[in-house]
Parts: structure tokens; sequence; C-alpha cells
């Protein structure tokens, strides 16, 4: 297994659709009962379960869980601070994506308006 200073050595992900939890075991170097464990505590990470309960990954989950293993290993985060830098990434990313998508539509529907309105 890889020491926990070495994220930028995991293994490529494969270009399939579904992992399982062994699977992503190996290319996230964590055990499987961590990335259950880490289930219940980041809500972003939520696998697609099928027959029996199996849990299903996809390449979204397998990247956030190698986010999550480099906050807690690489840069000693707490699992709480971790959960909360996590949070505050999706809220800033996301945010920001959607006031600039907010101008845009706003500066064409003001386009609109000039070209509709009566001279």
């Amino acid at each position: 297994m890889l020491e926990p200073s070495h994220n930028n050595e995991l293994p490529v992900i494969p270009g399939k659709r579904y992992f399982t939890i062994g699977e992503v075991s190996e290319l996230c170097a964590v055990k499987p009962h961590v990335l259950r464990y880490w289930e219940q505590e980041f809500p972003q990470l939520k696998p697609v379960k099928r027959r029996g309960n199996r849990r299903y990954y996809q390449r979204d989950d397998v990247l956030t869980i190698r986010q999550i293993r480099s906050l807690l290993y690489d840069q000693g985060y707490t699992i709480g601070g971790a959960r909360l830098r996590m949070v505050d990434e999706s809220d800033g990313n996301g945010s920001s994506d959607v006031k600039a998508v907010l101008r845009e539509t706003i500066e064409e529907l003001e386009d609109v308006l000039k070209v509709l309105k009566p001279a």
C-alpha cells in the first residue's frame, strides 16, 4: 500500500462507468472499511447501491474519495475539518458558476428587450 504522502502515485482511474468497493480501495489506497466510514461522514459520497446493498462507485465518487484522502492524509485535516472544507469548496465553486450564468442570461434578455421594444 502507498504511503499517505504519495497521493500523486495513485493508479490511473480506468475508463469504466462503475467500480466496486474493492476496485476503489485499490485505486485510492484506502481500505474498504474506511470507505464505508467516509460514506457516513461525507454527504458528497453516495455510491449507487444495488443487489444486496452492493456499492458501485462512479468516477466522480473516486475523485471525491481521492480529494478526501488528500485532505486527511496529506494536508492533516480532521474528519470534521475535511467535511467543512469539502462543503466550502462545493459552495464556493457552485455559487460563482451560477452567478456567471445568471449575469449572461440577464445580459441576453436585456438584448432581446432592446430588439423587441418599438422604436
